[in-house]
């Protein structure tokens, strides 16, 4: 059985070229090229249609790197497996760090992508959920999202805050709600620079903060002594607890601000 394939690269003449050395291990690796992708978004619109069973993604693209492509496509009905290529040896690594299938340095040859390819006949298989979570290629820009049986992405820049509420976040755009099974502690840690805690069920992004409120009622307080606080956000109704341990750290920033 031949194997299903999609391309994924911003630059054309690079589709065009790895098109070009499939056709030349067609012989030795039976294929089909499904398509291709000049950006992670449609990338994964493909995966979801087409299911392809192998994606060969260039790791830098503009809004989306491939490291963090692959952690979306987990996300997909069928995941498929992963070959990175590259220009660069730190992307490289990277690569390697993630587990993913194999990773092409370019200028691609023939003979490597042979051999990578057929490495995937007798791998394949995703990259690893945890090591891409890990992997430190940078933060993600976009969360993708399952809802109805199709995958969103969602702009980390549209986000006003994170909440956790039971075993999902509620992700809280201007526009509405989403719901995503990840944890609070990683997505603080993987987004520090964006958002800050106010409170042990909250992470709110630090450009959205435009002021403070004191509570009315001491009914309001939590397990911690508070809060005696809410935060005003931009661009949503909602004003958010901040705990007292947070208060004099979450103050300071606004301060810095």
């Amino acid at each position: 059985m031949s194997c299903r394939l999609l391309i994924v690269d911003d630059e054309a003449p690079a589709r065009r070229r790895l098109r070009e050395l499939l056709a030349d291990c067609a012989a030795e690796f039976p294929h089909e090229v499904l398509g291709e992708a000049a950006h992670g978004a449609e990338a994964i619109s493909f995966v979801e249609r087409d299911a392809p069973d192998l994606v060969i993604a260039d790791m830098q693209m503009p809004r989306m790197s491939g490291i963090e492509l692959a952690r979306h496509l987990l996300k997909t009905s069928r995941p498929p497996a992963v070959i990175f290529v590259t220009a660069h040896d730190e992307f490289a690594v990277a690569a390697f760090e993630v587990n993913a299938l194999d990773y092409l340095m370019k200028p691609v040859r023939a003979e490597r992508l042979l051999a990578a390819l057929k490495k995937s006949a007798v791998r394949g298989g995703p990259p690893d959920e945890s090591a891409l979570a890990r992997s430190t290629h940078g933060a993600r820009q976009q969360l993708s999202i399952s809802e109805r049986g199709r995958l969103m992405l969602v702009p980390l820049a549209d986000v006003v805050y994170l909440r956790a509420e039971l075993k999902y976040i509620t992700v809280r755009t201007e526009a509405r709600e989403y719901l995503l099974e990840e944890s609070l502690v990683h997505l603080e840690e993987e987004f520090r620079e964006r958002f800050v805690r106010v409170h042990r069920s909250a992470l709110v992004a630090r450009g959205r903060i435009t002021g403070f409120e004191r509570t009315a009622a001491e009914a309001d307080n939590d397990a911690e002594g508070g809060p005696q606080w809410q935060v005003i956000l931009a661009g949503v109704p909602e004003r958010l607890p901040v705990s007292r341990r947070q208060w004099s750290a979450v103050k300071e920033l606004v301060k810095g601000k």
